[in-house]
């Protein structure tokens, strides 16, 4: 008996798998047209940071410290003052400044005295010479009669000399009178002169003094800024120079955003375009902002060590421009930055 053949059932094709490729496919198609449509309207980067201004805060005279009157990463007012240095030396300074302005000025009330005697001296000498004046015009008459008596005996020689020898001796003395009331000009003059070397010894005591006292101001170190300070170097008792730095502080609306743009990037981005702003630190947290400015040159070109291409082996590499944007956000927001954090940003070129 013939034993009879099993027939095997066709294997129905497998649909699933070109299924998968094309919605594979088409999503990567989907993805890629997004893509290209959201990168011809926005050039992005995460080579971006928050920065801010930050003032170093330093001591402007020396001494030792007397009181703090701030903790670390506080806020703090704008002229509040926040370290005391002991203010005692410049306090002896600013008086001994004042005992020299004194002085100083009790030599122009000694040089004012002094032109006024000398102008009442220089009056008596004038009325002197007038005197002498007076006296040589009736003498020198006196003498011009008896030359004419003389000549015709009425007189005798003897009266004769002794008329002459009294206009010789009126004319000494206008001379003498003369002398002595220029003098007294020239006294007044020289004591004038006196006054004026006097008056500019004034004036640089009283610069002594202004000085004396600032520094005795800068014994108060008081904040340049609102904003929170930090960064606290300073202790009660410390000794500190002039020029150290002391703490710094974080200005209030200050913050900005940094963001490092590659070279080729930069075509599409022009001052005043919006800028959509993620952080590393609050990923829900949108920020708006604009772009301000552009670097004048390159970070590469602000390094330390700044590369030259003419040296060694050239190796091209794609060079980042740091451009500014300014931040469009409410306080609460701002507070929440910080400087150095990390942000994503994304410039729109199109509407």
């Amino acid at each position: 008996m013939a034993k009879q053949e099993t027939e095997t059932p066709a294997k129905k094709p497998n649909r699933v798998l070109p299924i998968i490729l094309g919605v594979l496919l088409l999503g990567g198609i989907i993805f890629g047209v997004k893509e290209y449509i959201y990168y011809g309207k926005h050039v992005d980067t995460d080579d971006a940071q928050v920065d801010g201004d930050i003032s170093p805060v330093g001591a402007r005279v020396g001494g030792y410290v007397d009181s703090i009157y701030f903790e670390e990463n506080i806020h703090v007012s704008k002229d509040q003052i926040l370290v005391k240095i002991d203010p005692r030396d410049y306090k002896v300074k600013v008086e001994q400044a004042q005992a020299a302005q004194v002085g100083a000025n009790a030599g122009v009330n000694v040089g004012q005295s002094q032109i006024f005697t000398s102008a009442s001296n220089s009056a008596v000498a004038k009325a002197g010479v007038v005197s002498a004046q007076a006296r040589l015009d009736k003498v020198k008459k006196d003498y011009d009669r008896y030359a004419n008596l003389v000549k015709d005996g009425s007189i005798t020689q003897q009266q004769f000399d002794q008329a002459k020898s009294d206009l010789e001796v009126a004319q000494a003395n206008l001379n003498a009178s003369r002398d002595q009331y220029k003098a007294a000009v020239q006294q007044i003059g020289t004591t004038r002169d006196q006054l004026k070397v006097t008056n500019t010894g004034v004036s640089q005591k009283q610069v002594d003094v202004d000085y004396a006292k600032l520094q005795l101001s800068y014994t108060d170190v008081k904040a340049p800024a609102s904003g929170i300070a930090s960064k606290k170097n300073v202790q009660l008792g410390q000794l500190v120079q002039a020029g150290q730095t002391l703490f710094s502080i974080v200005n209030d609306n200050s913050l900005f955003i940094t963001a490092n743009f590659k070279e080729t990037q930069l075509e599409k981005i022009k001052n005043g375009l919006k800028v959509n702003i993620e952080t590393d630190a609050y990923p829900d947290l949108k920020i708006e902002g604009i772009v301000y400015n552009f670097a004048p040159a390159t970070g590469a070109k602000f390094s330390l060590l700044p590369p030259d291409n003419a040296t060694g082996n050239y190796v091209k590499v794609v060079q980042r421009i740091p451009v500014k944007i300014k931040l469009n956000a409410s306080k609460d927001v701002l507070d929440k930055l910080r400087p150095g954090m990390s942000v994503n940003v994304s410039v729109i070129t199109k509407e």
